[in-house]
């Protein structure tokens, strides 16, 4: 179960950085460029939040079948130590920087729906969708996965 869990949540990674790379930059071109806000944006936006959840739902399901919540729970304090830091990148900071990005797109998703004017939208997208991007950038086991 563990390593079907794993080869999807890495193989669902490709997907999401290409997706959220996408729908960004789209975010991005429209808002600088004051672009008038369609149905392909729309479908850009949903897409990234699709992929994005169900990226996290695989992380969630990893992170409680496999070995690393379980450290969590039974060594907190020694995840904390400087020789640790690999695990706890898996452990701790990987998933809670990720729960914060999915946060991010979900509200910057939910703020666009709410704006009337296009330049509003693209503008709320751009925000969150570059925030959350850049996070999932940054805390993503380069090392590991690659």
């Amino acid at each position: 179960m563990y390593s079907i869990l794993k080869s999807a949540h890495s193989g669902w990674a490709y997907l999401l950085l290409l997706v959220l790379l996408v729908a960004t930059v789209n975010a991005l071109i429209g808002f600088f460029g004051k672009k008038e806000f369609g149905n392909k944006d729309f479908s850009l936006a949903l897409v990234g939040l699709i992929v994005t959840h169900i990226q996290l739902l695989l992380g969630l399901a990893l992170w409680f079948v496999g070995p690393y919540f379980s450290m969590l729970l039974e060594d907190f304090g020694g995840l904390m130590t400087p020789e640790s830091r690999g695990i706890r990148l898996l452990a701790l900071e990987h998933p809670l920087t990720m729960i914060i990005a999915v946060a991010l797109l979900t509200v910057g998703y939910s703020k666009h729906k709410k704006k009337i004017v296009s330049n509003g939208k693209f503008k709320m997208l751009a925000i969150f969708y570059t925030l959350a991007f850049i996070l999932v950038l940054s805390i993503v086991p380069w090392k590991q996965w690659l």
